[in-house]
């Protein structure tokens, strides 16, 4: 399996964070109305609804205000140019193959955490280092083998290749 350009993965996973964010600033904009909607005044003191979808529209707010950040923290990330025994980083584009001989691929980052995406024919998952996944192969090399569980099953992968 031939491994994508690392920008290419970067870009694609920046463009899904792009959508969901602009759904999540959608969703918190449209709460925010709907607590601030005339409808919306408490018919007496027991009435918190007004409330409760302020309290809602904040809270998808601050996740839509912490979600840019984190956008822009990959728009930004440097990728490193890994020989075949570097060790896994921030930034690198990682196979795996399993005990039954199949593979996937990972790109380990910061942030955008399941974020997945198709470079080419090639499945890309996003891992990150406080992932299991990611933990487990941070700072590995190519032929090292990596133990996980996942979903209450263990796995073992081999570090097929990392770019």
């Amino acid at each position: 399996m031939s491994l994508p350009e690392k920008h290419r993965v970067l870009t694609s996973v920046v463009a899904q964070l792009s959508d969901v964010l602009a759904q999540m600033s959608q969703a918190a904009e449209a709460t925010r109305k709907d607590a601030t909607h005339e409808e919306a005044k408490p018919e007496n003191d027991k009435d918190t609804r007004a409330l409760e979808q302020s309290y809602l529209a904040r809270g998808q707010a601050m996740r839509a205000e912490q979600l840019a950040e984190q956008k822009e923290v990959l728009r930004f990330m440097p990728l490193p140019t890994l020989s075949a025994d570097a060790a896994v980083c921030a930034g690198a584009l990682v196979e795996l193959e399993d005990e039954e001989g199949g593979k996937r691929v990972l790109f380990l980052a910061p942030h955008g955490g399941g974020v997945e995406t198709n470079i080419d024919g090639v499945e890309i998952l996003v891992v990150t280092p406080g992932s299991a996944l990611g933990a487990a192969i941070l700072g590995r090399q190519q032929g090292d083998d990596v133990s996980v569980t996942l979903r209450g099953k263990r796995r073992t992968y081999v570090i097929s290749g990392v770019r």
